[in-house]
């Protein structure tokens, strides 16, 4: 089973940008399906961004254009460039990994998750 650890969170000001990563051990990533949610207090966990089978991405509407998901196979990392951040964008972020048939913006269909970083964006 794979393990995935994110890194990348911390306070950052309305407009500014964050790098997330999430390492993974045990498996390569490169047969995975990756994805992105996060969670913010009192809501339920919301898709973000996924990446699968070589180029293929997909992102919510709520951070198209903003946020770009991408892998580094040498280091089995994925990772989440967040620009033009704004507060409510204010959440803990996961990194999730998939088999081939997770439905990708279904938290539900993934079979590992991390433990969460923190992400929040002050106004």
């Amino acid at each position: 089973q794979v393990q995935l650890v994110e890194s990348g969170g911390g306070l950052v000001q309305d407009g500014g940008s964050l790098r997330l990563s999430c390492a993974a051990s045990g498996r390569t990533l490169s047969t995975y399906v990756m994805g992105w949610f996060r969670q913010a207090p009192g809501k339920e966990r919301e898709f973000v961004a996924a990446s699968w089978g070589g180029d293929n991405t997909a992102y919510a509407d709520s951070v198209k254009g903003r946020f770009t998901i991408s892998r580094d196979s040498a280091k089995n990392t994925v990772l989440l460039q967040m620009r033009s951040l704004k507060p409510e964008d204010t959440a803990v972020y996961y990194c999730a990994a998939g088999r081939p048939n997770t439905v990708v913006v279904q938290a539900a269909t993934y079979v590992a998750w991390g433990q969460g970083t923190q992400v929040t964006v002050s106004s």
